[in-house]
């Protein structure tokens, strides 16, 4: 290839990159006369290359009068002063409107070392605050920002996490790059997941989440409520929507919902003691009246209520338990009447005898059901279990078992609080019906 074939490839490649250019970018040689204007140029100002190229500065046509002069002055000034210069200056467009441009100007050396030219690269202020107003965003959130902020990728991923972010999960803002968020959480990445994925592939939800997530940390798992945003992140440089990832930012809102959630409990249970109340009235039986309670106390907190009577007798060491009655109802076997809980002495209900209070217990993990159950004498699904003594008029009457399935949660001190509530009505039912009755052999 000839020289002037290799000149005309290099200034058709020069061309080519100014004009892909995000930035405007006019050139001036040493006079001042304008060499290079690219498309972003024309697209501000409107004025053409063709237009532009071979005018000296500004004055005339880009530039009022009155500023001509100024601005010359101050662009061909970067040729004697080391690196770039930032200047704002009121430009002119073709249609005869001004805009404010911010402008980055250097000198041009040429092959001998002195000033041979300046390049100016401009954009409109607003545009340029807007820019750096979102880099700025970007550090403020990225740095300590009162949210936790985290950018997942395609894969599920965390790329870049918050300082927020990283004492939200417990650990490190490195150590948490990279890694499955399933590595991260106990419970809840299923939900976390899906509503990642879900904006990945539908867009940014209108409105924020809140999740429930059991998050590991080197202190063991703690149980806490985020309430979350999510913005799906597309590249600005692709000509079609690609999404990047995720921007998920949240709150710890664990100790506000948890009160709503422990107030609205306490209104339901409120209500159901109201009720069981209205409705054991109703009862000629007070035996019935204590079985009406069971099935009340039994919505939203357990699967199983058990009702054991202490058979009275005159040894002290001849304590039974009997079964009464249960919600949901047990069959009997065929032919049997109330049946003696023999329970052993360490059994939770003797327990609850021996302590005047509540016992709470649960089956070692893994053992739910099954073998644990059936040798306590509970139902099979029983993973859980809440044992309260019965007491009416100074004396003891018996235990009120509630029984939970593995699906449900252990249970808690505020549950011991309404379970000892529901027994002391029922304990006033069992003593208006007169029980516990004596042993048949003591009445001899």
């Amino acid at each position: 290839m000839s020289a002037s074939g290799r000149g005309e490839t290099t200034d058709d490649l020069l061309a080519a990159l100014l004009d892909g250019m995000d930035a405007a970018l006019c050139a001036f040689d040493a006079d001042g006369v304008i060499t290079h204007w690219n498309r972003e140029a024309e697209r501000i100002l409107g004025w053409s290359a063709a237009e532009a190229v071979g005018r000296k500065g500004f004055a005339g046509w880009a530039v009022r009068a009155a500023d001509a002069q100024d601005v010359e002055e101050r662009l061909m000034a970067v040729q004697d002063v080391p690196g770039r210069q930032v200047h704002e200056f009121a430009l002119v467009t073709k249609e005869g409107g001004r805009v404010l441009v911010r402008t980055q100007s250097a000198g041009v050396p040429g092959a001998d070392g002195k000033p041979a030219g300046v390049y100016c690269a401009f954009s409109e202020v607003h545009a340029q605050i807007d820019l750096e107003r979102s880099i700025a965003l970007s550090e403020a959130l990225m740095d300590d920002a009162s949210w936790g902020v985290v950018l997942v990728d395609v894969d599920l991923r965390p790329a870049v996490v918050n300082a927020h972010a990283a004492r939200a999960f417990g650990s490190a803002r490195t150590a948490l790059l990279g890694r499955p968020l399933g590595e991260l959480l106990d419970q809840g990445v299923e939900e976390l997941e899906g509503a990642l994925s879900h904006v990945l592939a539908e867009g940014s939800p209108p409105a924020p989440a809140e999740l429930w997530v059991s998050v590991r940390t080197p202190e063991g798992v703690r149980r806490r409520c985020w309430r979350s945003g999510f913005l799906r992140l597309g590249s600005p440089l692709a000509e079609e929507p690609v999404p990047l990832g995720v921007g998920w930012l949240f709150q710890d809102v664990t100790e506000s919902r948890q009160a709503a959630l422990d107030t609205a409990q306490l209104r339901f249970r409120a209500g159901q003691l109201h009720r069981s109340g209205r409705a054991a009235a109703e009862c000629g039986d007070p035996a019935e009246a204590a079985a009406v309670r069971l099935d009340f106390a039994l919505a939203g907190f357990a699967e199983h209520a058990l009702l054991d009577v202490l058979e009275q007798s005159s040894d002290p060491d001849r304590r039974r338990l009997v079964r009464v009655a249960a919600s949901p109802p047990v069959l009997p076997d065929p032919g049997a009447g109330v049946s003696a809980a023999r329970y052993e002495p360490g059994h939770p209900a003797m327990q609850a005898l021996d302590r005047i209070g509540s016992v709470r217990t649960s089956a070692p993990r893994g053992e739910a059901g099954g073998s644990w159950a059936r040798e306590r004498q509970w139902p099979q699904d029983a993973a859980h279990v809440l044992c309260t003594v019965l007491r009416s008029r100074g004396r003891t009457l018996g235990v009120l078992t509630f029984v939970r399935g593995a699906s449900r949660a252990a249970f808690e001190q505020a549950d011991a609080a309404y379970a000892e509530e529901v027994a002391a009505r029922v304990a006033a039912d069992l003593d208006l019906g007169a029980w516990p009755r004596h042993d048949p052999k003591d009445l001899a």
